[in-house]
C-alpha cells in the first residue's frame, strides 16, 4: 500500500498577511480619503482587488507609488493628479477667536487629533494631526488653516513609519469606539421600544368604548410644551434671518465666513454668536463701528 501523501496544494501557512495587508503597510495612514476611498484600508483592498490604481495616494507621493510598484511588480508611474499633488505636510490650526465649538471638525477628524467640547473652543493636538484636511470643509466659520510644517519636505520625506503606525492605531481605535457607540445607541433604542410596548395600559370600564375619549385628558397637558416649542422655533428662525442678512452683507463686501450654505439651525445660531464675538473683539481693540473691518487691499 502506498503511503499517504498530502495533495500538492496543501501547504503550511507561515505568514497570514494578505496582499491588502501588505499594501496597507506601505500607505502613510493619513486617512485623508484623497485616494477616493474612505481610508487607507479600503484603498488597499481596492488596489489588491484591481479596482484602484496604485498611484492615487498624494500623501505617499512619488516614493509611495514606488513602494507599491515594487510590491506589485509593476512599473513606477506618476502620481495621478486627479487625486491631488504631493506637498509639504500641513498641520491644522484652529483660530480660537473664531471657533464656535460646533464639534463638526472633531467629528471629521479620522484620528481624534482635535479636542474640545460643544460650544467651547477646540484645539488640535499637533503631534497627532496627519494633515488630512478633512476638518476644514465642515467648519462653518472657516476658523481652521492648514499650515505647512515640514520645510518643503514632501511625501514620505515629511512623514515617518512611526508616525504612520501611530496614526493607523488611532484610526483603528476610533473606528472601534464608533462601532461601540452605534451598538449602544441601537441597544438603547431597542430597550426603549420594548419598554413602550411593555408599559401597562390603564384599566378601562366596559362603558368606555371609544379610545379617543380615554386619551383626551392625557393629551391636554401637551399644549404648553407645544407653545414653548413653537416659541423656540420662532426665536431660532429670527436668529437665522438675522444671520442670513448679515451673511449677504458680508458676501457683498467680499468678507464673512464660507461653508454656511447648508447648516442646521443650531449651527447657524452659533455662527451668529461668532459674528457678535467678532464685533466685540474689534471694539476691544479700538476699532469703531459695527461694520466689519475692510481687508487691506487699498
Amino acid at each position: 500500500m502506498r503511503p499517504f501523501r498530502p495533495a500538492p496544494h496543501v501547504v503550511t501557512v507561515t505568514d497570514s498577511k494578505t496582499l491588502a495587508d501588505r499594501i496597507e503597510d506601505l500607505l502613510p495612514q493619513t486617512q485623508c480619503t484623497k485616494c477616493g476611498y474612505n481610508g487607507c484600508r479600503p484603498y488597499a483592498e481596492a488596489v489588491a482587488a484591481g479596482t484602484a490604481n496604485y498611484n492615487q495616494c498624494p500623501p505617499g507621493g512619488a516614493e509611495g507609488v514606488a513602494r507599491l510598484a515594487g510590491l506589485l511588480g509593476k512599473p513606477v508611474i506618476p502620481l495621478n493628479p486627479v487625486n491631488g499633488a504631493e506637498r509639504p505636510r500641513p498641520l491644522a490650526v484652529i483660530d480660537e477667536n473664531l471657533c464656535i465649538g460646533c464639534t463638526l471638525c472633531m467629528q471629521a477628524c479620522p484620528v481624534d487629533a482635535i479636542v474640545g467640547a460643544p460650544k467651547q473652543m477646540h484645539t488640535v493636538v499637533a503631534p497627532l494631526c496627519t494633515g488630512c484636511d478633512l476638518c476644514v470643509a465642515p467648519c462653518p466659520v472657516d476658523c481652521i488653516a492648514m499650515v505647512p510644517v515640514t520645510d518643503g519636505a514632501t511625501g514620505w520625506a515629511a512623514w515617518s513609519q512611526e508616525q504612520a503606525d501611530a496614526a493607523r492605531e488611532r484610526h483603528d481605535q476610533r473606528l472601534a469606539r464608533m462601532a461601540r457607540e452605534r451598538e449602544a445607541a441601537e441597544a438603547r433604542a431597542v430597550a426603549k421600544r420594548a419598554g413602550l410596548h411593555a408599559a401597562p395600559q390603564p384599566a378601562r370600564s366596559a362603558a368606555t368604548t371609544a379610545p379617543v375619549q380615554s386619551e383626551v385628558p392625557s393629551a391636554a397637558p401637551a399644549a404648553p410644551a407645544s407653545d414653548a416649542e413653537a416659541k423656540k422655533r420662532a426665536i431660532i428662525q429670527a436668529a437665522l434671518d438675522r444671520a442670513r442678512k448679515k451673511k449677504e452683507e458680508l458676501v457683498a463686501k467680499g468678507l464673512g465666513p464660507r461653508n454656511t450654505d447648508h447648516v442646521t439651525a443650531d449651527v447657524q445660531a452659533q455662527i451668529d454668536e461668532a459674528e457678535a464675538r467678532r464685533r466685540r473683539l474689534r471694539i476691544a481693540s479700538g476699532e469703531q463701528g459695527d461694520a466689519p473691518s475692510q481687508p487691506d487691499t487699498d
